[in-house]
């Protein structure tokens, strides 16, 4: 089975948007894309439905694959799209229906550490180069 979600790598006054589970785990906003949903509208729905951010798409970053197993034994191959994104409105409220406790902006180096899959910690660097590059460019 093929599966692809979006989400973005969200950005505010230099700090890293993350999302904690009722696991312990911290991960980026992302979800599967709905039918009809290009990787942008679902990108942006995402970050908002899990974080309570509606933001802003800057750039595309890259993408993220790998395979995993639902619990009935179904293999999944997953693509990940993923976005650098600026919020235009931020209300940060975690979406619990989908396992999310804690919805912070942190800084890139408390982010670095607590994001669990090294995939995403690659979207931080991404993000992170991009912001400072575009930083340095408005001054």
């Amino acid at each position: 089975m093929l599966e692809i979600s979006a989400g973005g790598v969200v950005i505010h006054e230099g700090q890293f948007l993350l999302l904690k589970k009722f696991s312990n785990e911290w991960v980026l906003p992302k979800g599967r894309l709905e039918e009809n949903e290009t990787n942008e509208i679902a990108a942006i729905r995402e970050v908002k439905e899990e974080s309570g951010i509606f933001a802003k798409i800057v750039r595309y970053l890259g993408f993220i694959r790998y395979d995993y197993q639902h619990g009935d034994g179904q293999k999944v191959k997953k693509t990940v799209h993923y976005f650098y994104m600026e919020p235009e409105k931020i209300d940060l409220i975690p979406q619990r229906e989908e396992g999310f406790v804690e919805a912070i902006f942190l800084p890139y180096e408390k982010a670095i550490k607590l994001v669990k899959h090294d995939a995403e910690r690659n979207m931080l660097k991404s993000a992170k180069n991009f912001y400072l590059k575009n930083k340095d460019n408005k001054k």
